[in-house]
């Protein structure tokens, strides 16, 4: 059963109208919008490690053949092959699991890519829990990883629009990026008329006073259903979505948090070197206190299943969110 959003707190008209049932979705955003850019710059190319299909880059494949480019499951060559390609003035997206990319071609990343500034657009697939097959394909330390690499944009849509706008708005910016992919039949969570992506900025979607949700991700969909939980319960929360971590929008995590300083933060990642260590670093440094409970992966290898069992063993669905916002309300 869909949950209506609150009547009131939510910033602006961006929300799509039945956000928490997820029953709108878009086919294949990723394909769709790179399709889209590709069509006018012919400097963008694709590339993959024997995972067209699983990440929807096939659709780039099937439209433009003579840019696209399989390397086959050698992801330290696939990141070299298109940091080569980046160098010879083309753009290139290369696609391949999150797990393979940050594990398997982390140094290649680093030195190939970042080190240089090479423009090279890192796609990362099945990031977090977002598929049952265990430690070898849950990406659950991604985010700490790429945060820790310097000239690397680091970037984790919500949504099925954010998505798209984020191919977008990649494809334009020089240097190296990162981003978590959101696969098939996507979510549509955000106004695609009314939201508008930008690199480094956080959203505001939700005014509060009780207490501050921090999220990014897919797991904003849920932090926005938590919102409206506790506001059926009496409890005031804001809520930030930010989907850039790296460059962090400090400016507007410490704008929220002296105001309301009881933190929830929401990460599809473990809950230590992504979204939360980002919050814990940033009011750490400007020195304002905030209690902060983090809502995430733990630091293990979770087990296999199916995505519901997985977000209801490590507690990460909506409820959990708003038991956390409730447990530090009354601490």
């Amino acid at each position: 059963m869909s949950v209506s959003a609150p009547k009131t707190g939510v910033t602006g008209n961006i929300l799509s109208s039945d956000i928490y049932g997820a029953e709108r979705t878009a086919a294949a955003p990723f394909g769709e919008a790179l399709i889209r850019e590709a069509e006018t710059n012919p400097r963008i190319v694709g590339l993959t490690a024997d995972l067209g299909k699983y990440t929807d880059i096939h659709l780039f494949a099937n439209r433009f053949p003579e840019r696209f480019f399989q390397i086959g499951m050698a992801e330290q060559n696939l990141i070299s092959v298109a940091a080569g390609l980046a160098r010879t003035g083309f753009i290139p997206f290369a696609t391949t699991y999150c797990v393979f990319a940050t594990r398997r071609a982390y140094d290649f990343i680093a030195i190939g890519a970042a080190l240089g500034s090479a423009n090279v657009k890192i796609i990362a697939g099945l990031p977090g829990l977002t598929t049952g097959y265990g430690g070898t394909h849950q990406g659950i330390e991604d985010l700490a990883l790429m945060r820790s690499i310097p000239n690397l944009t680091v970037i984790d849509p919500c949504d099925a629009t954010e998505l798209s706008q984020a191919v977008s708005a990649i494809a334009r910016h020089e240097g190296p990026v990162y981003l978590r992919l959101l696969r098939g039949q996507v979510p549509v969570v955000f106004d695609p008329d009314a939201y508008q992506f930008e690199i480094g900025q956080a959203r505001l979607l939700s005014e509060g006073t009780d207490v501050a949700i921090i999220s990014t991700g897919l797991m904003t969909a849920r932090a926005l259903k938590a919102v409206a939980q506790l506001s059926g319960s009496g409890v005031s929360a804001a809520l930030l979505h930010v989907s850039t971590l790296k460059p962090f929008d400090t400016e507007a995590v410490l704008a929220l948090v002296r105001r309301v300083p009881r933190v929830v933060t929401a990460e599809n990642h473990f809950t230590t070197g992504g979204l939360a260590s980002a919050v814990a670093d940033a009011t750490v440094d400007a020195g304002v206190p905030i209690h902060l409970k983090r809502v995430g992966i733990p630091n293990c290898f979770c087990e296999s299943g199916s995505i519901p069992y997985l977000v209801q063993r490590y507690r990460m669905d909506s409820e959990d969110i708003a038991a956390a916002a409730l447990e530090m309300i009354h601490k």
